[in-house]
């Protein structure tokens, strides 16, 4: 026989193939990122150049968003601004272009670090719990062991307003309500189940020979825990984190319910940015642009473990 071949490989891509592909991958990403630029850019508009019609792509970039954010104005007639003397500041300068006075701090760096604590919180909590959880699933003959892990799993089925009511009297009760410790318990709760799932099929993929070894040269159970089967999890540990803690850091509905004041977070105080005449969108562009980076900066951090972390076990030898 004679002539070019017409086979081809069922696992590498043609040429042709990978070339669509990777049109597709470019068009969703570009898709995907537009909001995000868009109030990205937004955040460094002026009130007026963010309303205005068409919206203006073109603009010149100021930091009065930013400015609002952090501080709270209020306006004042020409001659009480004339009275005040020249600005101290570029920032009392930018304010009083617009008639208004800095008359002290906002909320929004108390909100912002009311979600650290509480999203990184709980997130260190769901999995250093999920983690224990985890390993005795796997490796322990734990009674009625798939009924409990369908009982865990449940917990996650359940849509928070159906369990709103009972957990805002339960926490008034408890004297739970709008405090720190009392939403890291309550996002630990919901977490735990997503932490325990995850990762109990991560230590399944871990060989129990590993830790046989171990405890034949002498290690305790604890010891091959956390010397042998510790260090074969930090893919699933860090894809587990970032699931959590973007659930946390996300979470509205119970933020809105249980907290009002000390333990408020920032996703029910961003929509509340209130200016002159209505809604100051540059300040809740800059609000959400801040609130996206802690997330943003994790991820990053933990990129090449969660691709790891979401493709272990995708391949069985």
């Amino acid at each position: 026989m004679s002539g070019a071949s017409t086979a081809y490989s069922v696992v590498e891509a043609t040429p042709r193939g990978k070339l669509i592909a990777g049109v597709v991958v470019v068009a969703y990403a570009l898709v995907a990122l537009i909001p995000l630029v868009w109030i990205f850019s937004t955040s460094f508009k002026s009130p007026p150049d963010s309303i205005s019609y068409p919206p203006k792509v073109v603009f010149e970039p100021t930091l009065e968003g930013y400015v609002n954010l952090f501080t709270t104005r209020s306006r004042q007639t020409d001659e009480y601004i004339e009275s005040l003397g020249p600005p101290e500041t570029w920032y009392d300068e930018l304010v009083r272009e617009r008639n208004m006075v800095i008359t002290g701090p906002s909320r929004f760096a108390d909100r912002y670090w009311n979600s650290i604590v509480i999203g990184f919180g709980s997130t260190f909590l769901a999995v250093f719990l999920g983690t224990l959880t985890a390993y005795a699933f796997s490796r322990f003959k734990v009674p009625l062991k798939d009924d409990l892990l369908f009982f865990i799993l449940s917990t996650r089925m359940m849509p928070p307003v159906a369990v709103a009511i009972p957990i805002f009297l339960m926490y008034r009760e408890l004297g739970l309500s709008d405090t720190a410790a009392g939403m890291i318990l309550l996002y630990t709760a919901v977490n735990l189940s997503l932490s325990v799932w995850l990762l109990k099929g991560f230590v399944d993929e871990i060989p129990r020979e590993y830790e046989e070894a171990a405890v034949v040269d002498g290690y305790t159970r604890l010891q091959a825990f956390i010397k042998v089967v510790l260090p074969q999890m930090r893919a699933g540990i860090a894809a587990t984190a970032i699931f959590c803690l973007i659930f946390a850091w996300n979470e509205y509905a119970f933020a809105l319910l249980l907290t009002s004041g000390n333990a408020q977070t920032a996703p029910p105080f961003i929509p509340l940015i209130i200016g002159e005449g209505g809604l100051d969108w540059p300040a809740v562009a800059a609000g959400t642009t801040l609130f996206l980076l802690p997330v943003v900066i994790f991820t990053v951090m933990l990129r090449n473990q969660l691709l790891r972390g979401i493709t272990f076990g995708a391949v069985r030898r």
